[in-house]
């Protein structure tokens, strides 16, 4: 069994005011848990931004095959100069909790993780159980909610009997 290592890495300066507020305001804005999911979100962009450094001097064929694959997640990507600008705010808003909140199938992000972890959201057909989940631009149009079925045998035999 391979050894499962950490995704992210603490802030060097744990206690930086600046930091801590700007963590805060992301937190309330995409309804994260906690900080450690934007230090994963940031761990996530700057191994992006350390493979495309890789790829400055790579042929354009294989830049271009990087550059479809992070089309395909929904980063809207053309150069490398476009990778080395992306944010930790691009990658969150690709997450499955953001994506139902501006799809309109949940009112808040908060109320959105909620749907998600307990299996009420569907991705073509199948519940997925993570907030974390990033969206593919064609697996977006297959998000639905799954419907409630109603005890409808239950109502109607209380009013036979009733």
């Amino acid at each position: 069994m391979k050894r499962k290592h950490k995704t992210y890495s603490r802030p060097k300066r744990p206690f930086d005011k600046k930091r801590i507020e700007e963590e805060a305001k992301i937190k309330k804005e995409f309804g994260l848990k906690n900080k450690r999911e934007i230090w994963k979100a940031e761990a996530k962009i700057k191994k992006v931004r350390e493979k495309a450094k890789k790829l400055i001097s790579a042929d354009p064929e294989k830049q271009k095959i990087f550059f479809e694959s992070l089309n395909k997640i929904g980063l809207k990507i053309n150069s490398i100069a476009d990778v080395l600008s992306l944010d930790k705010k691009d990658y969150l808003g690709r997450r499955l909790q953001t994506i139902l909140v501006k799809k309109k199938l949940a009112t808040t992000s908060k109320s959105a993780r909620q749907l998600i972890t307990h299996k009420k959201v569907l991705i073509k057909g199948s519940a997925v159980n993570s907030p974390s989940y990033i969206v593919p631009i064609e697996l977006e149009k297959e998000i639905s909610l799954k419907v409630m079925k109603k005890k409808v045998k239950k109502l109607e035999g209380e009013k036979k009997n009733g």
